[in-house]
């Protein structure tokens, strides 16, 4: 009995020290504690991703001994054009901003230049310049004149749009005009020139249709600023093959118990007006060649007020005819200094209303134009010497004289 007791003493003793022994010094064999961490993947940047080295393991993360990942297994390598997946709380598609979206890596050596590059860097061509038509083998001829208005032809302003020289120096003068093979300085065998400027166009609604319809088309025509409608009679006028003249009040001896209208450009303004007043007359319509004078007596006689205008006319490509009723005018000595285009009128043709004294001024006009070789003559809307004057234009050629556009017989006297 005492044996069987040392001997499960023994016994109980060795189990003890074993189980000592295995707590503090575990064998080899023994498992380690796992440590299981929920991981997710942080968002793969979107510019340029350098390509990821192979992984045997699915995670493709190298992770201390002891700690394993959960969560989605991958089904494999992505493909390298394959955008990455994004974590649950990133935005959708459309909440993306524009400057995150994916970029493509960027190309090795200089860029290629686009289209776009390429177009960008080229200058714009210049808008093309519509050619003016050529004179006409016969003065009288149909023709087909510039469209008005001619945008590099004008300048917008607060009154309205205003004529102007174009940035390659053509000028409303040359542009607007009706083509003459007459333009040029008569020489001498050549046939006589006649040019005829109908004053008063567009006051009469009635008055204007019936010259614009009944008058040959080298005769020029010039309205008023203060009638109705006046850009569309313009162009009824130029579609007919009229050249067409501004006509323009000045202050004439005895104002204002003589008045020509509300802005009329006065001695007793200061230039800074009468240039206000000026383009606001220049404004009513587009498309003319130049200026004429409405009255204008004193005014014309004023040298200190009629430079400025004249000055203006010049710098505007635009002509100026002095319609002869202004016996002291200062125009002619400053359109010289000037170089401004420029002419008088050698006769009032209907000064006198009465069809003797209009076929006498007819007479007279033909006769300075044979020895001149060119002549202006001016007359009024009026229906009867719209009339006269048709007939009369019909038999000029059988007396071997030219009618010519005003605009030509202002060149050919100022060569002359």
């Amino acid at each position: 009995m005492k044996a069987l007791t040392v001997t499960a003493s023994i016994v109980l003793s060795v189990l003890v020290v074993g189980i000592a022994w295995l707590f503090f010094f575990p064998g080899p064999d023994a498992g380690e504690p796992v440590v299981t961490l929920a991981v997710t993947p942080p968002p793969t940047p979107r510019l340029a991703p350098a390509p990821a080295e192979p992984q045997e393991s699915g995670s493709g993360i190298d992770l201390p001994p002891g700690f394993g990942i959960e969560g989605p297994s991958s089904a494999g390598p992505q493909l390298p054009d394959a955008p990455p997946a994004l974590p649950q709380s990133a935005p959708g598609p459309a909440e993306v901003p524009q400057q995150q979206a994916a970029v493509p890596p960027a190309p090795q050596g200089p860029l290629p230049q686009t289209d776009f590059q390429q177009t960008a860097a080229m200058p714009a061509p210049p808008a093309p310049v519509a050619p003016l038509p050529q004179p006409p083998q016969s003065e009288t001829a149909s023709i087909t004149l510039v469209s008005v208005p001619v945008p590099e032809l004008v300048e917008e302003s607060q009154y309205g749009p205003l004529p102007k020289v174009a940035p390659d120096g053509r000028r409303p003068l040359e542009v607007y005009a009706r083509p003459s093979r007459y333009a040029a300085k008569a020489l001498q065998g050549e046939a006589p020139r006649i040019a005829v400027l109908i004053t008063g166009m567009g006051l009469s609604d009635s008055d204007t249709a019936e010259a614009i319809k009944g008058l040959p088309a080298p005769v020029s025509v010039a309205y008023g600023a203060y009638g109705r409608n006046l850009q569309d009679w313009v162009t009824k006028a130029r579609a007919a093959g009229h050249e067409v003249l501004l006509q323009i009040p000045l202050e004439p001896v005895g104002y204002p118990q003589t008045d020509p209208g509300p802005h009329t450009l006065l001695t007793t303004l200061p230039p800074e007006e009468n240039m206000k007043r000026l383009q606001w007359l220049m404004s009513r319509f587009t498309g003319y060649v130049g200026v004429t004078n409405l009255m204008g007596a004193k005014f014309e006689a004023t040298q200190d007020a009629l430079l400025p205008v004249l000055e203006e006319l010049k710098a505007r490509g635009l002509l100026f005819v002095d319609d002869g009723s202004v016996q002291q005018s200062t125009a002619g000595q400053i359109a010289s200094t000037l170089g401004l285009d420029y002419a008088v009128a050698n006769i009032q043709i209907d000064a006198v209303q009465s069809p003797g004294d209009i076929a006498k001024a007819l007479t007279r006009l033909e006769a300075l134009a044979k020895e001149r070789g060119a002549a202006i003559g001016v007359a009024s809307a009026k229906p009867a010497t719209v009339k006269q004057l048709a007939t009369w234009a019909g038999q000029l050629e059988r007396r071997g004289i030219v009618l010519v556009p005003v605009s030509a017989a202002v060149r050919s006297q100022r060569q002359s």
